[in-house]
């Protein structure tokens, strides 16, 4: 039996299918996990969520250096996850290979691109499950479907045998339904212990990345607010952006469209690939950007990045919405899909143009639906931050309430 024939949430890859068993004996000794169908699993094809791409590349020589380390530690493979095309979208609707089903939120998107990866985990369909974050393709699947996504430090985690999107902002991230397990993959993946802290924690509340919510998001959200700072400390008010973060998300735009251009214009170029309507779409837009654009948002990045580094010095963690609200509904029309992605982005995009740690907490609902609370840390504070999700998650087991 493979994991296709217990599927129903379509989390998993027809077209790219194969399954590979661990070494025996390791910390992740007889867990299964899925993997996002842009790592490359060796004499395979990897889809990249695009015929096209499948089309016109060939199998892969080796494994991806994330897959190498997870198989090494014991884990098994049990098949490629669907990822929207190129990864490059929020909601997770494919218009090749469908939409994975979001099982914490009926008739509404997983999120993208690491769709499949979060579906499956939330289903129980794997222990855990791999994705990627360029701007937010772990987060805010982690937030919609109900689970724990990480997206460590930029450059913590190789992308050996990686489909690139942007890479200045690509990063490997990982998907659980408890932060315990979540702290034991990224032990094998940082390949550094994670252990409690010490010292006390200075915790940030990041008001206007609250204003950036729905008013009906940032209200669900505060009890799981008031959950963390029970545990943790009071929260002192901070504003990220004195220009406002929509201000922020442009120059994520412009950086990342010019990567992405630069990434993958030969083969766009050459192939003039068939893309879904909405991923053409963006693809119409990377190609614009102008170098005058990329030198204003490169030097507006240094100050950004100068900025979060004196904000989040030592001990500190900033709490932040990981998304505006629940998952949007399945198939809104376009123009809907583009407010919704952009008022997301402006929030996750502040990690991004950061390079910083970011983990979602799967703390709180509305009518339902799942939304996450997110921990942001300084550069390399990853183990730090899995290290407080697990001491969270301790004391809400150990309180006579359970969870929110």
């Amino acid at each position: 039996m493979s994991i296709l024939d217990h599927d129903s949430l379509n989390a998993f890859c027809r077209h790219t299918h194969v399954s590979v068993s661990g070494t025996s004996g390791g910390p992740l000794d007889g867990l299964s996990f899925g993997l996002k169908d842009i790592f490359d699993v060796a004499g395979h094809h990897t889809g990249f969520g695009s015929p096209d791409w499948l089309r016109t590349h060939h199998a892969a020589p080796r494994h991806a250096w994330v897959l190498e380390q997870l198989l090494q530690a014991g884990a098994s493979m049990v098949g490629k996850t669907h990822t929207e095309e190129m990864a490059f979208s929020l909601t997770g609707e494919n218009a090749h290979y469908g939409t994975p089903i979001n099982p914490a939120a009926t008739g509404r998107v997983p999120g993208g691109s690491s769709s499949g990866s979060a579906a499956a985990v939330a289903g129980g369909l794997v222990d855990f499950a791999i994705g990627s974050d360029t701007g937010g393709s772990v987060r805010a699947p982690a937030s919609f479907c109900g689970i724990y996504g990480l997206r460590p430090t930029h450059g913590r985690i190789s992308l050996a045998g990686a489909c690139p999107l942007a890479p200045i902002f690509d990063t490997c991230g990982w998907f659980t339904r408890d932060a315990a397990l979540l702290a034991q993959v990224g032990e094998v993946l940082l390949q550094s212990p994670v252990v409690a802290s010490s010292g006390a924690v200075r915790v940030l509340l990041a008001t206007d990345a609250f204003a950036q919510a729905t008013p009906e998001g940032a209200a669900a959200l505060a009890p799981a607010v008031q959950q963390v700072t029970q545990l943790l400390g009071d929260a002192e008010p901070v504003v990220l952006s004195d220009k406002g973060l929509p201000a922020w998300f442009d120059v994520f735009r412009v950086l990342q469209y010019h990567d992405i251009w630069e990434t993958h214009r030969e083969w766009v170029q050459r192939v003039q690939p068939h893309f879904g309507p909405q991923v053409a779409t963006r693809f119409a837009a990377v190609a614009k950007t102008t170098m005058s654009e990329v030198t204003w948002a490169s030097a507006q990045r240094e100050g950004i990045r100068a900025r979060l580094d004196a904000l989040l010095a030592g001990n500190t963690v900033l709490l932040m919405p990981t998304a505006p609200a629940i998952a949007p509904l399945l198939q809104l029309p376009p123009q809907e899909t583009v407010a919704v992605r952009e008022r997301a982005l402006a929030l996750l995009c502040v990690a991004g143009l950061g390079g910083l740690p970011q983990l979602s907490l799967p703390l709180a609902s509305r009518d339902g639906c799942p939304i996450g609370l997110s921990l942001v840390a300084a550069r390399g504070r990853d183990e730090w931050l899995l290290a407080l999700a697990r001491q969270l998650e301790a004391s809400a087991d150990s309180s006579p309430r359970g969870t929110n």
